[in-house]
């Protein structure tokens, strides 16, 4: 059976990793920054004219530093952006009892849907003989092969 804490947990690990990756990576930046606006008071200090060609090439070799490192971030931040809408960001739940004589609502409907509304139904029927569990494939927040029970449609309905 599915423990439902589990999925916030890991997506909010995922969230956290992300902001503390942000974090250092403004940080070597602003550090970076600080350095530049050292060189660039040095070069308007007053120097000799051979001191400010060797600090305008230090400068411009930094400044194409910055910009592969830049482009290494674009590209991170797209990866991210793209994984990201994959996973899961909608999770619906809705218990119920499907017999008359059997109480405790042990049965349910989870949706777990990415931010497309693709994803599955996870259904649980719990009878005195047993625990059935079965699975439907959801595509923009309809069911892709099989019909689904109120209770499906529900869960749907809860995780948007």
């Amino acid at each position: 059976m599915l423990d439902f804490s589990s999925f916030y947990v890991i997506f909010s690990v995922v969230v956290i990793i992300t902001a503390l990756t942000a974090i250092i990576i403004s940080i070597l930046a602003l550090q970076r920054t600080k350095h530049l606006h050292t060189t660039v008071t040095h070069l308007c200090g007053g120097k000799e004219g051979s001191a400010l060609e060797e600090i305008i090439i230090q400068t411009n070799d930094k400044m194409q530093e910055f910009d592969t490192e830049i482009q290494e971030l674009f590209r991170i931040s797209n990866t991210i952006h793209k994984q990201a809408h994959k996973n899961i960001h909608k999770i619906g739940l809705v218990r119920f009892n499907p017999f008359r004589d059997y109480s405790g609502n042990q049965s349910f409907a989870l949706a777990l849907l990415n931010t497309n509304s693709d994803g599955i139904i996870l259904s649980s029927i719990h009878t005195r003989e047993g625990t059935r569990i079965f699975t439907k494939e959801i595509q923009k927040g309809l069911p892709v092969n099989n019909e689904l029970t109120q209770e499906e449609k529900d869960a749907i309905i809860n995780a948007t």
